[in-house]
C-alpha cells in the first residue's frame, strides 16, 4: 500500500472530539467529524468527502469540503487540495449517509485557490501544513473569508488546526484557537 493510501484509510471514518469537549467545554465544542471516500478519483487522485457537526445539532451538518490526495515532485510525500461544493447544502448529511455520495460528479467540485496543504511524516503519523504563502481564501454569506489549513492524522486520531481569520486582521475567529481538536476515530 503506497503513503497516500495509507493517508486515505487513515482519514476515512468517523470521529468525534468527545472527550477534549468534556475536559475543556470552554474552548472546544464537542464535534462529529466525517471522511468519506469518493467513488471516484479527482484527476486520478484519491479524495474524500468532509463534514463535522456539533452534537447538539447533528442533523445540521455544515464544512462541507473535498480532499484530494495528490502526489506532487516537490512534496516528500505529497499535498491535500481543498476543493468546495458547487451546491454545499444539496451534500448536506452525506457524512453520516455516504450512500447519497455515489450521485455526486467531478463537475459537481469547485477549485478553491491558494487551498493546498504539504503532507510529510513524523513518528507515527502524518502531518498536512500550508506552505508559507498560501492564503485559503473562500466565500460565504457574500464576504471573503479566510481560513488557515492544517492536521495531523494517525490510524486511530485526526488533529484539526483549522481556523477561521480575519482577512484584513489575522485576528483568530473561530476554530482550533487553543490547539488542535483532537479527534478519536470511532468508526
Amino acid at each position: 500500500m503506497d503513503t497516500l493510501t495509507t493517508i486515505a484509510n487513515w482519514l476515512a471514518g468517523e470521529f468525534d472530539n468527545g472527550e477534549q469537549a468534556i475536559a475543556d467545554p470552554t474552548w472546544f465544542v464537542h464535534l462529529k467529524l466525517w471522511h468519506r471516500p469518493l467513488p471516484f478519483t479527482v484527476d486520478g487522485c484519491l479524495a474524500l468527502f468532509a463534514e463535522q457537526a456539533n452534537v447538539i445539532y447533528v442533523d445540521q451538518p455544515y464544512r462541507q469540503r473535498v480532499l484530494i490526495l495528490r502526489p506532487e515532485p516537490d512534496s516528500p510525500i505529497g499535498q491535500v487540495e481543498y476543493r468546495a461544493l458547487r451546491h454545499p447544502e444539496q451534500w448536506r448529511g452525506a457524512g453520516a449517509d455516504a450512500t447519497r455520495l455515489q450521485a455526486l460528479q467531478p463537475e459537481d467540485l469547485l477549485p478553491l485557490p491558494g487551498c493546498i496543504l504539504t503532507l510529510t511524516q513524523h513518528d507515527q503519523g502524518f502531518s498536512a501544513h500550508p506552505p508559507a504563502e498560501a492564503r485559503c481564501y473562500f466565500q460565504y454569506d457574500g464576504k471573503t473569508r479566510q481560513v488557515i489549513l492544517g492536521f495531523e492524522v494517525y490510524g486511530d486520531r485526526f488533529l484539526s488546526f483549522d481556523r477561521g481569520v480575519d482577512p484584513e486582521t489575522g485576528q483568530g475567529l473561530w476554530g482550533a484557537l487553543m490547539g488542535p481538536y483532537q479527534f478519536v476515530k470511532r468508526a
